[in-house]
This record gives C-alpha cells, sequence and structure tokens, in this order.
C-alpha cells in the first residue's frame, strides 16, 4: 500500500528535499497534498511531476493564475487551510512535514495533526510558541511527532525516541557561523550580505542571520526544552566550525553518545520519511578527519550576546515565548532591509524582552492558536516604533 503524503511549504527548502527524496522511491508514496503561498511556477511544475490530488495557494493572486495554468489538470485547489476537511475527509494521511517557515506556518501546523498519523515539524515558531497546543492537538488525535531540525534530530535519534529519564545533559552544537573568528570590535561593520554567508549551510536569508547573532542556538534551546521536556540545565551549547557532529548526550550511568552526519537536511528527512529498516540511504563514509578535529569549544557570550537572553527564560512554556520570536523577526527583517544595524538587534530586543507588559506575560500559557497570531502581531509593531525612534 502506498503512503499517503501531505507536505506544507512544499516550495522551500525542507519540502523541495523531502519531494526530491519520494521521487527515488515515487512508486510507494501517494501526494495527497502540496501547499505554498505564492510560488507559482514551482507548485504548478510540482503538480504535474507528481500527480499530486490536492494543494493550497494560500495568496490568492497565485491561486487565481495557478488556476488559469493548471485547469486541464485533474488537481483540486484550495485557497486555504480550512479546507483540510474537504481534501482528508476525516481519512488519517500516513505522513505530513510541516516546512512553512515563520508564523505563517502555525495555524496548518496545527490544523493538520487531526488528520495525519505522523507529522515531522521543521517550523521552529510553532514548537517554540504553541508546543502546548501541539501536544494537546497529538494527544487528542494519537498522532506521532517527529524533529527534523539536525540537531534535534540527532537527540531524537541518540535517544531511540523521547525518553529522557536517564538524561545528565545534553550538548547542542553550533556552528559559529560567518563572524566566529571576526573581532567584536568588527561587528558595527557587519552588513546583511555578510552575515547571510554561513561557511557551512545553504539557507534562507532569515535563519542565515539567526545563525550569524547565534540566535537560532536561543530557538534550538527553547525548542529541545519543549520537545524533550527538559530543564534548562540539563543543556549546553557548545561551538563545533565544521558542523559534522550535532549532539553529544551524557548519561547518567556514566555514557555518553555522539552523533555525526552530513551538513545535509535530507538524513533528516529521510528518517523521518520512512521507519527504522525500512530502506537505506546513501551517504559518505564516516569523515575520520573531521573525528580527529572536532576542534569543540564552549560559546563567547560577550561577543554572541543573544545567547545571554535564555538567562530570562525559565522552564515552562508561556507567551513571552512568542514575543522573542516576533521581535527577532522584525529586527531581522529591518536589518535585511538596512533599516539598523547589525548590533541593533541584541539592544532593541532586549529592550523589548524588559518591557513590563511582556515580561507579565511569563505567566501566561497561549490558549489557542489566534493568542498567539495576535501576540505576534503587536510585538511586531512595538519592535518596529523602537526602530522608527532608534533611527532619530
Amino acid at each position: 500500500m502506498k503512503k499517503k503524503i501531505a507536505i506544507l511549504g512544499s516550495t522551500g527548502s525542507i519540502g523541495k528535499n523531502t519531494l526530491n527524496i519520494i521521487n527515488k522511491d515515487i512508486k510507494k508514496f501517494e501526494i495527497e497534498l502540496l501547499t505554498t503561498n505564492s510560488n507559482v511556477n514551482n507548485i504548478v511544475s510540482q503538480v504535474k511531476k507528481f500527480k499530486v490530488k490536492n494543494i493550497i495557494v494560500k495568496n490568492k493572486t497565485s491561486y487565481d493564475l495557478v488556476k488559469k495554468k493548471l485547469k486541464k489538470n485533474k488537481v483540486k485547489i484550495f485557497n486555504g487551510y480550512n479546507s483540510f476537511g474537504k481534501i482528508f475527509k476525516n481519512n488519517k494521511i500516513d505522513y505530513a512535514m510541516s516546512a512553512i517557515s515563520g508564523f505563517d506556518g502555525l495555524e496548518p501546523t496545527i490544523k493538520i495533526i487531526k488528520f495525519t498519523k505522523k507529522i515531522a515539524i521543521a517550523n521552529k515558531e510553532s514548537i517554540i510558541c504553541a508546543w502546548d497546543l501541539i501536544k494537546k492537538e497529538l494527544t487528542k488525535n494519537k498522532s506521532e511527532f517527529l524533529p527534523v531540525d539536525s540537531e534535534h534530530f540527532s537527540i531524537w535519534q541518540s535517544l531511540g525516541g523521547f525518553n529522557v529519564s536517564n538524561v545528565e545533559k545534553i550538548y547542542i552544537t553550533a556552528s559559529g557561523g560567518p563572524f566566529l573568528n571576526l573581532p567584536i570590535s568588527q561587528f558595527k561593520k557587519v552588513k546583511p550580505s555578510n552575515a547571510i554567508n554561513h561557511p557551512i549551510w545553504k539557507m534562507g536569508k532569515k535563519i542565515s542571520i539567526d545563525s550569524s547573532t547565534m540566535m537560532n542556538k536561543v530557538f534550538e534551546i527553547l525548542e529541545a526544552q519543549k520537545i524533550f521536556n527538559l530543564k534548562k540545565k540539563q543543556l549546553e551549547i557548545l561551538i563545533h566550525p565544521t558542523a559534522y557532529l550535532h549532539s553529544i548526550i551524557k548519561f547518567n550511568n556514566g555514557t555518553s553518545k555522539l552523533l555525526v552526519h552530513e551538513t545535509n537536511m535530507k538524513i533528516p528527512i529521510f528518517n523521518t520519511l520512512y521507519d527504522k529498516n525500512q530502506k537505506i540511504l546513501s551517504s559518505k563514509r564516516v569523515d575520520i578527519k573531521k573525528l580527529n578535529n572536532l576542534n569543540l569549544s564552549k560559546p563567547d557570550f560577550k561577543k554572541f550576546k543573544l545567547l545571554n537572553i535564555l538567562n530570562k527564560f525559565d522552564d515552562n512554556n508561556s507567551l513571552y515565548d512568542t514575543v522573542l520570536v516576533s521581535a527577532n523577526d522584525e529586527l531581522v527583517s529591518q536589518f535585511l532591509n538596512n533599516n539598523i544595524s547589525y548590533k541593533d538587534i541584541n539592544v532593541l530586543i532586549n529592550k523589548i524582552l524588559n518591557f513590563k507588559e511582556f515580561r507579565q506575560l511569563k505567566r501566561k500559557i497561549p490558549q489557542n492558536i489566534n493568542e498567539i497570531v495576535n501576540l505576534n502581531k503587536y510585538v511586531r509593531l512595538k519592535t518596529l516604533d523602537l526602530c522608527i525612534k532608534d533611527r532619530k
């Protein structure tokens, strides 16, 4: 029987990688749904190549254009995520990949859980801001969660699941990004073109900026806390420039596990798409040179000041998580548009997090998607206002 698949964000990097893996074993898969916001050419090409049954095109102009281009195809075309019920008709698919970036991925990620046996989530915002809501849906619908982010995937692989009862400490590695060896005195000269030039990973502009500031590691620590139900003191960041080693787990019996793999997102995706031992992935031999030169070190908190933000967060899930993600999103956008300096990102995000109205949210647990979405909009407006005042 073919495995029925849905990919939220099929025209992005993770979505394309997922389809590339499926394409090599196409007889075993059936694409029930692909989604995009506005990438007309890619979604049209994917429909024709994979004989897709349903697609969602969120942008109305793009939706109208796709309908014209695919009027001779049998595919059903929808314009919003409320159509999940019409598409799946209360029948569960086997696997859904949530790969829509940013807050746009929040609503569809939570809504599709009802219709899938397994969901692989690559969307950081969903996990950081709405983990309690996701857990509730997973339990209610008896669906299985699979981590895709390379660090959390590596922890999951090493543990063989999510049981951390015998875990003493987990070390998450960071390449250090493009500015690992740049003197802090030079940070004031950093331009967007410098910050998006990652030495190891090929990523979009937003995540590349987050990697350069190491905000991505702040997010990954918060994600790991939630996914594996860990205390903050059980997690630590280590600098590892070659990004070959992804995590170290120290158990309370004196042993430790290290997990290495190539810097290729196809590996985490492949291992969530197939059950263990179901399919062999051809990969490179273990790189002995890299193992002999792991070059691990502790991060410089004076240089990468955003790492200190972790001190503002405790072990509880709250709306304060949404404040962090929202403020950072807006600040990165402002930096990419040359409206603020690179160093402003740290200064302004701390100002936002210190606002009394936001600090009070540390004790408030999100109750629904709308609460998170509305807070995101409000925080971004407050952050934008702060950027404008800072420029005057």
